[in-house]
């Protein structure tokens, strides 16, 4: 695969990004006669929709901050929503943060920002999380927050007070993003009451400021029975995605394109077996349902991918878009070079990506073109593939 760093899709700067979903409290309020952590929610859980959501947003660990002895009914909660881990919580929300945070603190490699999330908020949009990371290149921490419309007044008991300007309020949601190491020195330095609101309050009152974020009203959050009728956002019927590859040639004897070993008098160079095209089709698929790429999920940095052969990337990026209830309804694959020529080819690589994506032949297209001698693929200098796909929905 090109050589690119391990990082996160909304992060260029390659720093790692964790997060701490709070579902340590037992959600009495709503009636539900269980946790409402663990109350159903659309195909899921609330939490199991909470963890799904986080991890589309953030490729870094996640950690969820839960009840004692609830280990068994939180994994049943969030399914096979991989990279999460448990720690028990405290008798306060300050508390239970705290104890995801030392957890996080305890890895080898502690992560250089985190989303601190509550469960009760499960629906969360990707732009929220973007705006969040993006304000952290600036500051130490950041919340999502939304207008106030209505009229507010004080109150005094039962009696109205002075009215109050909403254009200075702002209704305050999760998840709240911080610089870990900022965050993590707010709450072991905090002496304030046993309760503090929420974790930007930690750090403000440690020195930092805040910044405030465009929120969304899908993050409302789930407090009351009726609220739990309220259906999570519907995820759309199809997504589609775009994938780009690179892949300069070297002596060698065949070259892999679309999963066919074709003889050649050059071999495409790369960590992996080099599959142009298969690494283009992986990481348009990975991008149809915002899931990072090629380069997350298998960095060049890991020995274990060296020399590796390139369906396993493909096939590890239709796993995950059928975890997120989408399957492939065609893909168009183009692949640009001099030579070796694709004509001769195109029938059995139409076949092995078939037997690759589990679809018929016929939503799979597979074409070649040339740059008429000009750039580096018309110098033969190298490959490059460019795919598109269309995932529709199945769950």
């Amino acid at each position: 695969m090109a050589d690119r760093a391990d990082r996160n899709d909304s992060d260029p700067g390659g720093e790692t990004i964790a997060g701490i979903i709070v579902a340590a409290g037992s959600g009495s309020r709503a009636g539900l006669g269980t946790p409402k952590q663990y109350a159903p929610y659309g195909a899921t859980t609330v939490l199991g929709h909470a963890a799904a959501m986080l991890r589309r947003a953030i490729s870094g660990p996640i950690l969820i901050v839960i009840p004692a002895g609830d280990d068994d009914a939180a994994r049943r909660a969030i399914g096979d929503c991989e990279g999460v881990s448990f720690v028990a919580g405290g008798a306060t929300r300050q508390e239970s943060v705290r104890a995801g945070l030392e957890a996080l603190a305890a890895l080898p490699v502690p992560p250089d920002m985190v989303l601190i999330h509550d469960a009760a908020r499960p629906d969360l949009p990707g732009s929220v999380a973007r705006r969040l990371i993006a304000a952290l290149r600036e500051i130490s921490g950041a919340i999502p927050v939304l207008p106030v419309v209505d009229s507010m007044v004080e109150a005094d008991g039962n009696i109205m007070g002075a009215p109050a300007r909403r254009e200075d309020l702002r209704r305050v949601q999760t998840p709240q993003a911080f610089r870990f190491g900022d965050i993590l020195a707010a709450h072991r330095a905090w002496v304030g009451p046993p309760s503090a609101g929420d974790d930007a309050q930690v750090l403000r009152m440690a020195g930092h400021s805040v910044a405030l974020v465009d929120g969304d009203a899908r993050l409302a959050k789930l407090t009351f029975k009726e609220d739990f009728a309220m259906p999570p956002s519907p995820a759309p019927a199809f997504r589609t995605g775009s994938g780009y590859d690179v892949h300069r040639l070297e002596p060698g004897d065949h070259v892999w394109l679309c999963g066919v070993r074709i003889e050649h008098d050059h071999a495409l160079s790369g960590h992996s077996d080099a599959d142009v095209a298969l690494h283009a089709l992986t990481d348009a698929i990975l991008g149809a349902v915002a899931i990072g790429d090629i380069g997350d999920h298998f960095p060049p940095s890991d020995p274990q991918w060296k020399g590796a052969a390139s369906h396993i990337f493909l096939t590890h990026a239709v796993k995950l878009a059928a975890k997120n209830g989408y399957g492939v309804a065609n893909c168009d694959l183009t692949i640009i070079c001099e030579a070796p020529k694709v004509g001769p080819h195109r029938m059995a690589m139409r076949e092995r990506l078939a037997e690759l994506l589990a679809v018929d032949i016929s939503v799979i297209s597979v074409k070649a073109t040339t740059t008429e001698r000009l750039g580096f693929t018309g110098r033969g200098e190298g490959i490059a593939a460019q795919a598109q796909v269309l995932l529709m929905k199945t769950a």
